[in-house]
């Protein structure tokens, strides 16, 4: 009878194998537990027109499923805004939380698949750290995802990626994400081709 083995994302692999070690080289951790990991990925899409119009919420929503792999959920207005039509309780965009296997294939695609899609990708900000090791970045069209398909979309929307790390300072988190394949603006990997 052959074994069956768990199913490891590739990125997942990648981080097990190099990245942990190279931190841990890197900070110099006397604790494997004290090496930054990866804790979840919130992705989040504001849909304004969902105030006049239920079916942009409803296409966010859709969209957001097949990027994320898993239903998101409605988020509400905290409170009312008479300039926005706003009021408290109105359904004004979707989020999704991604732990796991999910969140590790998500970054997978994120990095490798979408944001060389992006028109005139130059990288992401290596400065959009919260001081504490997490990062956050925006997309502005989310047909760069490859699970959007172009000609159902009605119109193009932007959403936030935000990740959550174990790291206690930006240095930390900013050397993980890199070592997991986050093309940041000015990395060592740009001056060196540069150099050569």
């Amino acid at each position: 009878m052959a074994e069956d083995k768990k199913y490891t994302p590739r990125l997942q692999g990648i981080y097990q194998e190099k990245v942990r070690a190279a931190l841990k080289e890197q900070f110099g951790y006397k604790n494997d537990l004290q090496i930054p990991r990866i804790e979840k990925i919130v992705l989040n899409m504001g849909v304004g027109k969902a105030v006049d119009d239920k079916k942009h919420l409803n296409n966010a929503f859709a969209e957001m499923t097949k990027i994320a792999g898993q239903k998101p959920v409605i988020t509400k207005a905290k409170k009312s805004i008479a300039t926005f039509k706003l009021r408290e309780g109105n359904p004004i965009g979707v989020k999704v939380t991604l732990r796991g296997a999910r969140m590790w294939e998500f970054l997978d695609r994120l990095v490798n698949i979408a944001l060389p899609r992006v028109r005139d990708f130059r990288g992401t900000n290596p400065n959009s750290f919260d001081g504490r090791g997490n990062y956050a970045m925006g997309i502005k069209e989310q047909i760069v995802f490859t699970e959007i398909n172009y000609d159902e979309v009605d119109e193009t929307r932007g959403m936030d990626v935000i990740v959550t790390t174990t790291a206690n300072t930006d240095d930390e988190g900013r050397a993980l994400l890199k070592g997991l394949g986050m093309p940041f603006i000015g990395s060592d990997d740009d001056e060196e081709k540069k150099a050569a």
